[in-house]
């Protein structure tokens, strides 16, 4: 019985423990971060290791954005540009930023996918807002939300050509929030949100999304986003129209309260299809595994169709010409 979670590991190997963790409590996925990354060898090793354990569906997970968002970084991989720099070429030339965008993802693909990685956590869909906190910033593409819903399409177009799911984030929009939802909950005021919602809206063909942990009392007054189901089925289902696969934000983030597996549970109960426990500790891992159910029959089509879209759109690339072609668009 596949649960509905993906779960983290505390280092750069797989320990007996959690090795035995999860074949009893199979989760969906296992999401991998800095701890966990040492150099490519020592990856592979570690991802050979998880997939012996893991069902054969379950995916490996990465937050990959680029700029200060990346767990694969120098030596071993790519540097890859913030999304505030991809937006401002896009500024001065249109044509260009999308090219750049789109080498960047098949890039990072090309890096995610050679790791050993199934999903990637980007493209980000949230705007730019002035006086909002820093959280979003540079990894927002811009302001303009038809901006930054055609820089994260072409993002993602380029995950989805090296074979990488991209999972659009955070849904319905984190760009205007004042505070870090890592520390705190951060409450987004005001009735007129068409604007944060446009990028989502023009790509909700992606197979994944993320929620937002953040409170929107014009939609629901007591519960954030990734808690509420009057958010994801009236706004994210309906009026969005998204059908992928919706997984939680990390639900370790103070943000929420209650034990790990109460959030995990609350999280599926609201409507998401995975629950996202991202810290590696023993305790709380097993704790989500046991709270959570199995994975729901629609979602398991909904994952199964998110891999057979990147399946379908990979494309053979040239790892060394796309680098030098984004090297004359961003020097």
């Amino acid at each position: 019985m596949v649960k509905a979670a993906i779960v983290g590991i505390a280092g750069p190997d797989l320990t007996e423990g959690e090795a035995a963790l999860l074949r009893a409590l199979p989760p969906a996925g296992v999401i991998l971060f800095a701890r966990n990354i040492v150099d490519p060898p020592r990856l592979r090793l570690l991802t050979s290791a998880l997939r012996r354990v893991l069902p054969p569906s379950a995916v490996l997970m990465v937050d990959q954005e680029g700029g200060r968002v990346a767990r694969l970084r120098p030596p071993h991989w790519l540097a890859h540009p913030a999304a505030g720099v991809l937006g401002e070429l896009f500024a001065r030339d249109p044509a260009a930023g999308l090219r750049a965008a789109f080498l960047t993802g098949a890039l990072i693909g090309l890096d995610c996918a050679g790791a050993g990685f199934d999903v990637a956590c980007a493209p980000v869909l949230d705007l730019r807002h002035a006086g909002a906190h820093a959280v979003v910033g540079d990894r927002a593409y811009g302001e303009a939300p038809g901006q930054v819903a055609r820089m994260a399409r072409a993002v993602a177009a380029g995950l989805l050509a090296a074979g990488v799911q991209p999972v659009g984030k955070h849904v319905p929009g984190h760009g205007r929030a004042e505070v870090d939802s890592h520390l705190a909950l951060p409450v987004v005021r005001g009735n007129d949100l068409d604007a944060d919602l446009a990028p989502f809206a023009a790509n909700t063909d992606l197979g994944w999304m993320m929620t937002a942990h953040i409170l929107y009392p014009a939609w629901d007054a007591a519960r954030p986003a990734t808690l509420s189901p009057t958010i994801i089925a009236g706004v994210i289902r309906a009026r969005l129209g998204f059908g992928g696969v919706l997984v939680s934000d990390d639900l370790a983030m103070q943000a929420l309260a209650g034990t790990p597996a109460e959030r995990a549970t609350a999280a599926l109960a609201a409507g998401c299809d995975l629950a996202l426990y991202c810290p590696g500790d023993p305790a709380g891992t097993r704790a989500v595994l046991e709270a959570v159910p199995a994975l729901s029959r629609p979602a398991a089509t909904r994952l199964a169709e998110a891999a057979a879209a990147a399946s379908h759109r990979r494309l053979p690339l040239d790892r060394a010409r796309l680098h030098a072609e984004r090297s004359k668009l961003i020097p």
